[in-house]
């Protein structure tokens, strides 16, 4: 039930989010691997961004990518979130003292993350391809021209096989490993904090509010780089045999930095993002733990 549940909140939250992921997406593509001043900006901030995907794609385009969104949060947030609160629940995350191990947490919170994102990989490249799709005067990036997630899928497959399906996997690892160590040891840390020092009511909702407010800005602070290698990864076209250079994150984080002149860490950091990931954060951890106090 655990995995049922953490899966069902992770989509609650994504139906909200995905408009700013959509956006999210195509600003972390523009300027690919591109000086600044030789490009065209499309998107100047997010704000411009909402408006002009709204005025030339239509306002239906910021939902763009919503079912492979919603599957793959329902897989990779079920498995990742369901994983973990089992393991809390057994005391694999508590010293022999019962205070809770940061360290141990944040490896649990890692291993859960690698097992979701690579089992919805293939889901979250599709996602990637379809939300980055954009008429002519304002693409970014590759564009791929699928028709839906399945002919997406379908579309791959035949043509470059399983290994074409889970392409990007392995560069898109340290992402979710960062990401979702920190997200998960930042919020146990903070909610056992609260609970010490009684700032808020014993059992209240307060309490796993606010601890997944702060885990939210955290895992942004630190995903973010990755975050924009991954996304540029994902979409990137391929050849005949389905390769495409950088193929892991590793070069992708320089290559970016030298032309652009510094990590494009500067697009991903816009209000975007951080309203995105920290939100859809806080929705996410907040839901499972409300659910787990009422059952």
């Amino acid at each position: 039930m655990d995995f049922l549940m953490s899966g069902l909140a992770a989509c609650g939250a994504c139906v909200f989010t995905n408009p700013l992921e959509v956006v999210k997406t195509r600003m972390q593509l523009q300027g690919e691997l591109k000086a600044p001043g030789t490009y065209q900006r499309h998107y100047r901030n997010v704000f411009h961004a909402f408006i002009t995907i709204g005025r030339v794609d239509g306002l239906a385009a910021l939902q763009k990518g919503l079912a492979p969104a919603l599957l793959y949060q329902f897989l990779m947030n079920g498995i990742r979130l369901g994983t973990y609160s089992l393991a809390e629940a057994r005391g694999y995350l508590h010293t022999a003292e019962g205070t809770l191990s940061p360290p141990r947490s944040a490896a649990a919170g890692a291993l859960a993350g690698v097992m979701g994102a690579y089992l919805g990989s293939p889901i979250y490249m599709v996602k990637t391809h379809l939300q980055a799709q954009a008429a002519s005067e304002i693409a970014v990036g590759h564009q791929y021209k699928h028709q839906g997630m399945f002919q997406a899928l379908s579309k791959i497959g035949q043509k470059h096989g399983l290994v074409g399906l889970w392409r990007g996997a392995l560069g898109g690892l340290p992402r979710v490993i960062i990401g979702s160590s920190t997200q998960l040891c930042t919020f146990s840390s903070t909610k056992d904090f609260i609970t010490q020092w009684e700032i808020f009511p014993p059992q209240s909702w307060k309490v796993a509010l606010v601890a997944a407010m702060v885990s939210g800005i955290a895992v942004v602070l630190a995903m973010t780089p990755f975050d924009v290698a991954s996304t540029r990864l994902y979409n990137q076209p391929t050849d005949a045999r389905g390769k495409a250079p950088p193929t892991s994150s590793a070069p992708a984080l320089p290559l970016a930095s030298r032309a652009g002149g510094r990590l494009p860490h500067r697009a991903a950091s816009s209000p975007c993002t951080w309203a995105c990931s920290s939100r859809s954060s806080t929705i996410r951890l907040w839901s499972v733990t409300r659910w787990q106090k009422t059952s």
